[in-house]
């Protein structure tokens, strides 16, 4: 295992993204279409903030909902927009960050996805299962 491998090498580049001005059933929509757990929010390449599939769950009945099924109750989701629900004091790294670094701060958070940031613009995702598959390729 390289120990100077950069985190560029695991993270996602082509990152589906939200707006603040999308709602919460969009959002639902694209974690199930794409089967992801984390959207980051982002306003034009700028990050604003991160949503993940379990704050929907927090407010939602999301998982009760068959994963095919694309009817939802709209009602709650109604009752909130993506700022609100949404995480904003992120945690961000630079691509060039080691997969030893990014592997860090996730064991010691309690979060999954990291966005990928170089000179203030959204460059990439890395997430927990990003790097359980590094780890698995090295065996």
């Amino acid at each position: 295992m390289k120990k100077r491998t950069p985190v560029s090498a695991i993270m996602t580049k082509e990152v589906i993204t939200l707006s603040s001005t999308d709602d919460l059933m969009t959002a639902e929509k694209l974690f199930k279409k794409e089967h992801i757990r984390h959207i980051p929010v982002v306003s034009g390449k700028e990050i604003k903030g991160m949503l993940s599939y379990t704050d929907l769950l927090r407010i939602s009945f999301a998982d009760a909902v068959d994963e095919s099924e694309t009817d939802v109750d709209t009602v709650v989701y109604n009752m909130f927009t993506i700022d609100q629900v949404m995480a904003k004091n992120l945690v961000t790294v630079t691509s060039t960050a080691t997969i030893k670094e990014v592997a860090e701060i996730l064991a010691k958070k309690e979060f999954h996805a990291l966005p990928v940031v170089d000179e203030g613009v959204l460059v990439g995702i890395v997430t927990t299962t990003d790097l359980i598959n590094y780890l698995l390729e090295q065996f």
